[in-house]
């Protein structure tokens, strides 16, 4: 069943998008791309700054247990498992947790501050979204996309309140981890590093901290913004620049329906519909958003696999090294003359 999850969402999502394609027309999508040239590459680079400060919330949330760099380059790893692979979106976290393992072998509170940092993802993504209607209902208040995107907001607000409250009661993986080895029972592997009576505790002391945790959103949300110039940047090299506020209304509200699309892997074909109705609200014709859409994808993809290249060369020479080391540990010691 779970194999299953994770892998069907490909085919809607692949085809949305060769159906976006083929109504446009790939010639004058690959035209408009053209005429922007190869300073569209500057935008994978330029990705790096957001994932920055979204490694620097983390850091904070770690108390600064491992550095900045190396807590980035995993941020960098887990967008591109969230986002490239069919992991459903849990699985950029999971990898989040084992590699910052590596540094901080304290896993309870590395996986404390990795579902604490998720939720102050999804406060900002609200807030986020929220900009993003303002700014949509100044420029055409009587738009459709405003009405039903705000709905959608609306309804979903009470899943991460729940979800907040069952975190501030306390226990809840506790009691997951009890029913799970109620489940498995007490000898599964799987159970042999899990401790939810102190994930639990972890959780309360980091959440209890509303500083920190002020500091952790505001730091993320400004990740966000930045990466709404990606818009800016790229449609005034496609030739039809709009205005900031239309950049961060169209990064806003496409986070925001690309994450309530999560059971299709990146949001395939969920993300360039968004981009090209956004686009639209703002005065770019269809050919340019699909050709933006495009773009984004494409740096996407780029930054993706060479986060991904960077993780498997990691984790050989990791195993190598290990390997070496239980080499050297297991050889017998030389018999004196």
């Amino acid at each position: 069943m779970k194999k299953w999850l994770r892998w069907a969402g490909w085919p809607v999502g692949i085809a949305i998008l060769l159906a976006l394609v083929l109504h446009e027309g790939l010639g004058d999508v690959l035209g408009v791309i053209e005429k922007a040239g190869f300073r569209q590459l500057w935008l994978v680079p330029f990705h790096a700054l957001p994932l920055l400060l979204d490694a620097f919330a983390w850091s904070l949330l770690l108390d600064r247990r491992a550095s900045l760099l190396f807590l980035w380059w995993i941020a960098a790893v887990r967008e591109a498992v969230s986002r490239l692979l069919p992991s459903v979106g849990i699985g950029g976290e999971i990898t989040g947790i084992r590699l910052a393992s590596w540094r901080v072998p304290d896993t309870s509170l590395v996986s404390a501050s990795v579902i604490v940092e998720v939720l102050v993802t999804i406060a900002v993504q609200y807030a986020f979204a929220a900009l993003g209607l303002v700014l949509i209902a100044a420029h055409t208040p009587h738009s459709d996309l405003f009405r039903t995107v705000g709905l959608t907001l609306l309804l979903s607000v009470p899943v991460p309140v729940l979800t907040v409250v069952l975190l501030q009661r306390g226990g809840i993986f506790h009691a997951i981890e009890r029913w799970a080895r109620h489940l498995l029972g007490d000898e599964h592997p799987l159970l042999q590093k899990i401790d939810g009576k102190r994930l639990d505790a972890d959780i309360d002391r980091i959440m209890r901290r509303t500083g920190l945790l002020l500091r952790a959103f505001l730091l993320q949300f400004g990740g966000y913004a930045l990466g709404a110039f990606e818009n800016y940047w790229a449609l005034s090299m496609l030739g039809h620049p709009v205005s900031i506020a239309g950049a961060l209304a169209i990064e806003a509200l496409t986070q925001a329906v690309r994450h309530a699309a999560f059971m299709i892997p990146g949001g395939l074909g969920v993300q360039e519909i968004t981009v090209i109705a956004l686009a639209q609200v703002f005065g770019v014709d269809r050919d340019v958003a699909l050709s933006l859409a495009l773009v984004k994808r494409m740096r996407e993809v780029l930054f993706g696999s060479l986060a991904l290249g960077t993780w498997q060369l990691a984790e050989m020479l990791r195993s190598r090294g290990l390997h070496s080391t239980r080499m050297r540990e297991t050889r017998p010691a030389s018999l004196p003359d």
